[in-house]
């Protein structure tokens, strides 16, 4: 379980890293928190020349209100950072609770919202030793040809695990994306490929740099609920955030994201325009359940069965609707 050998880059400009990454392209890999990467490489999972370290690149760990009343976030903001920021407490709620959730206050004091949302894919059959993988013929994410959780496939699928996406989704977050060519911008909802593999749409010579939420989701509510064995420190094993507003006891804009049950963080589909407009009851928020658990489709890539995580996303979908309308 050592690490293999690197060499530690550590630029202290934007400019001086995207060039780094353009030069060594294919064989670098990015470190922040390396609270994930770490691990992995141990596990010979990962395996590169160079390790870009950009932890001391400045102006990426600031929370900076914008002029249409949304909030720009560098993408090295520690999730501590997050958890705990007023500005993001008073307008994006759900973040914050979703930042809070996170592993353990050690490791969200390492961990970045960027690395977060970069966060790779996990599998029962993937996140193991190389000793443990070689004795099951390897995978299809990792040296193999077989996904052993849907053999039939061609892809991987592998979950995602990550805690924030699923609550950026719902405030319709973007992404700044910096490489050797300049910058683009993109929806969070286009970042992700749905692949277990390739899970991401970001080149090797590409680095997250900010995370953009707009003005007109700020000062919606919402929560955050989380299915993991040990509470103190586990990745999610199925996710659910939610996002509302009220106008005289009736609903609007309501939104549902998902995770650790897809290879990909995911909104539900069409639950906004079943709920806009209604009053809530039991009924609708049992109904609304019923769309979030149709969306997740868990497999076998965690301790718990696909039933189970299955069934806790209906049930945490119903009980974050009904605590958000209920005070």
């Amino acid at each position: 379980m050592s690490l293999p050998d690197f060499k530690l880059l550590r630029p202290r400009t934007l400019a001086d890293a995207v060039g780094q990454l353009n030069q060594h392209a294919g064989n670098i890999r990015i470190i922040a928190g390396g609270t994930d990467l770490l691990p992995s490489m141990r596990q010979k999972l990962l395996d590169s020349q160079y390790l870009l370290d950009i932890c001391h690149i400045a102006g990426m760990k600031e929370i900076r209100p914008q002029g249409d009343g949304g909030v720009e976030i560098g993408a090295l903001t520690a999730l501590t950072a997050i958890e705990r920021s007023d500005l993001l407490r008073d307008l994006y709620p759900v973040l914050c609770e979703a930042a809070g959730t996170v592993a353990s206050p050690v490791l969200r004091n390492m961990g970045t919202i960027g690395g977060n949302i970069c966060l790779d894919t996990r599998c029962l059959w993937y996140n193991q030793s190389l000793a443990w993988r070689k004795s099951c013929g390897f995978c299809i994410k990792k040296d193999g040809n077989l996904c052993h959780v849907a053999p039939g496939s061609a892809r991987c699928w592998a979950a995602f695990s990550g805690d924030t996406p699923p609550a950026l989704l719902c405030l319709d977050a973007e992404i700044e994306i910096a490489s050797f060519a300049g910058t683009r911008r993109v929806r969070l909802a286009d970042f992700y490929t749905g692949d277990g593999l390739e899970y991401r749409k970001l080149q090797p010579e590409e680095l997250v740099t900010r995370i953009i939420l707009p003005g007109s989701t700020a000062g919606y509510r919402g929560r955050y609920r989380k299915l993991r064995v040990r509470g103190s420190i586990d990745y999610p094993l199925a996710g659910v955030a939610v996002v509302m507003k009220q106008s005289n006891g009736y609903l609007e804009g309501v939104r549902i994201g998902l995770t650790a049950v897809n290879p990909a963080p995911v909104l539900v589909k069409g639950v906004t325009e079943f709920l806009e407009g209604k009053s809530l009851t039991d009924e609708l928020a049992e109904a609304a359940g019923d769309l979030a658990a149709k969306t997740a489709k868990p497999l076998t890539t965690s301790s718990l069965t696909p039933e189970y995580r299955r069934e806790m996303i209906r049930v945490f979908t119903k009980r974050a609707l009904l605590s958000l309308t209920s005070n």
